[in-house]
């Protein structure tokens, strides 16, 4: 039952380092699963933060289903994300440490049909790390370039 539903968040690995990486249940509302089914939801200005000691994503954007009249819900509301309370101790804690933020990384659907975000503990890259991965990612391109015009 598990679909080709993948949306990423792609600015994440360019912004950040990725400590950990969790898996969350997302508690939805059935328009919202039913429009991130068709892939209408975006995840690049996203990020979690915890409200009553409870973790939430905020700016998920899921458009609004297109058969929904007026069940239909609001496209930015923050959203809970279920995870097991040693996680969400573990990720409270670390992210009170300075530097440390949680950020969403991907949208999928299970097996059983279950909305899942992946959400990693980061740290911010700073501007020469940046400088970095775009050096690694033109020197990987010329290698493959290279490698297509040996073959």
């Amino acid at each position: 039952m598990a679909s080709d539903i993948n949306i990423r968040n792609k600015k994440a690995s360019f912004e950040y380092h990725f400590l950990e990486t969790f898996v969350a249940g997302i508690k939805l509302l059935g328009t919202e699963i039913k429009s991130i089914r068709e892939g209408k939801a975006t995840i690049s200005d996203a990020f979690c933060t915890f409200i009553n000691e409870e973790l939430y994503v905020r700016n998920l954007h899921v458009s609004e289903y297109s058969h929904g009249s007026f069940y239909n819900h609001e496209a930015k509301r923050d959203r809970k994300l279920l995870v097991t309370k040693k996680e969400l101790k573990k990720l409270l804690v670390k992210s009170q440490d300075k530097g440390l933020t949680i950020v969403p990384l991907k949208i999928f659907i299970n097996d059983r049909g279950f909305a899942k975000m992946e959400i990693a503990l980061a740290q911010g890259k700073k501007s020469f790390d940046k400088r970095d991965t775009l050096k690694e990612r033109d020197v990987k391109r010329e290698m493959d370039k290279a490698m297509k015009s040996f073959n």
